[in-house]
């Protein structure tokens, strides 16, 4: 598993880290144009105010295009546990196809592989121990399962009914490695310091309009300040699969438990 800089930390605390720093660049930009107002005209100002609007059009691109980045991810990893969950559903009612007594361990050992994949969604992805822990006890309960279907297929082999049960088993597999590389895909790191660099210095070129002129708009500044902030940790949220506010929704894997042998 990779581990990046910021993706160690708490995202509130990021937020909140970048807000501060959006509010000293605003008031060093102030402090610096009112040193510069008396040595500028109203050209100096109008130009200063397009920068400042051509910079906040800048931050607004960057913006949109990773909150898009963030929100594709988020829904693949949504669409990712739907697939798993219906490859594990498919793989559960062919193990009524197989020979006792396969069928029924088999059904057992696919329930515990269910505990075991909403146990790593309940796991938070900076947990690296737990997650190697589970992931490794995921890969030796898929050799149990493959075990069992093996035997199953050595004491019936028939395409239709063990075959079937091979070929969803295999698909299951598959699954479980799409949504794990989901997991580890998120929003570069690169892209976020560019972000923040963005909106620091649009602080910075708002606070020195207002030191350039004879008004000051603290409050304003400091209340898009804070939505954009706000914006900004939306976007680290759904960039995190299993540690922030945003949660990728489990139900289709949980009504898997519900599927008992009569």
């Amino acid at each position: 598993m990779t581990t990046e800089i910021m993706y160690d930390h708490n995202s509130i605390l990021i937020v909140a880290v970048l807000f501060v720093l959006i509010l000293v660049a605003v008031e060093a930009g102030f402090r610096i144009g009112r040193h510069q107002q008396r040595n500028t005209d109203e050209d100096v100002k109008v130009q200063t105010n397009t920068i400042q609007a051509g910079t906040l059009g800048l931050l607004a691109l960057i913006l949109g295009f990773t909150f898009n980045m963030s929100l594709q991810r988020y829904d693949s990893r949504s669409e990712a546990v739907i697939n798993e969950a219906n490859a594990i559903g498919t793989t559960l009612m062919r193990t009524h196809l197989l020979p006792a007594p396969h069928d029924s361990i088999s059904h057992m050992l696919l329930q515990q592989y269910i505990d075991l994949r909403l146990a790593i969604s309940n796991t938070e992805y900076a947990m690296v121990t737990e997650q190697v822990a589970l992931d490794k006890e995921t890969r030796d309960l898929q050799r149990d399962i493959w075990q069992q279907a093996v035997k199953a297929a050595q004491a019936d082999p028939n395409p239709v009914t063990t075959g079937f049960f091979i070929t969803s088993l295999n698909n299951m597999v598959i699954a479980h490695s799409e949504r794990n590389a989901l997991l580890a895909a998120h929003v570069p790191e690169v892209i976020l310091f560019l972000l923040f660099t963005v909106f620091i210095m649009s602080g910075a070129l708002i606070g020195y309009g207002s030191g350039l002129g004879n008004r000051r708009t603290l409050l304003p500044s400091a209340l898009m300040s804070f939505l954009i902030c706000l914006v900004v940790f939306i976007i680290i949220d759904l960039d995190r699969p299993n540690r922030g506010i945003i949660k990728v929704d489990q139900r289709s894997m949980e009504q898997l438990k519900s599927d008992k042998r009569p």
